[in-house]
């Protein structure tokens, strides 16, 4: 099984996407709530600069300290990467690999010859599913095709070898 999925077609930037490290990607979903919580859309800037803020102004009334926990919580996140089921979602990617003008479709090609076709539109709610119970997804991966949606949730499209945009 090959581990590395190239997205190649109508792109200005042919890249390659390794599984392997996204355990790393700030980006990464946590699916074992996902699909069970209610979804909003978060602006990373503004969250980021809010809570710049705040710790800004903290520091000028307080004084820089260390908050009594900070190793708990790092050993909760680290136990956390080793025991979750995480995904990311697909249109990073096709971000920066920069679709070009006139591309009309993502397709997902799968090992045994499949293609699944989405519209750009469609594309922007594909999750690639890398980790099931902190485990990498070796025999049916590298990855799983979900929707935001949860509607293939039970079915998802497994094998997956390449991403093409025509």
């Amino acid at each position: 099984m090959e581990i590395i999925i190239p997205i190649k077609g109508e792109v200005n930037f042919k890249i390659t996407l390794d599984p392997a490290v996204w355990i790393f990607d700030d980006r990464r979903i946590d699916l074992n709530t996902f699909f069970t919580e209610q979804q909003i859309e978060k602006n990373e800037l503004e969250d980021y600069t809010k809570k710049m803020s705040a710790h800004w102004s903290r520091e000028i009334m307080e004084g820089a300290t260390l908050p009594p926990t900070i190793k708990t919580e790092k050993k909760y996140e680290r136990t956390k990467m080793l025991t979750g089921t995480f995904g990311i979602y697909l249109k990073h990617f096709l971000k920066n690999a920069e679709i070009k003008d006139g591309a009309k479709a993502v397709i997902i090609e799968t090992a045994s010859g499949e293609e699944h076709s989405f519209s750009l539109e469609q594309a922007d709610s594909i999750i690639f599913k890398y980790s099931q119970d902190g485990k990498p997804l070796r025999e049916d991966g590298p990855v799983y095709v979900l929707l935001a949606d949860g509607s293939n949730l039970e079915n998802p499209i497994k094998h997956v070898s390449a991403v093409r945009v025509d």
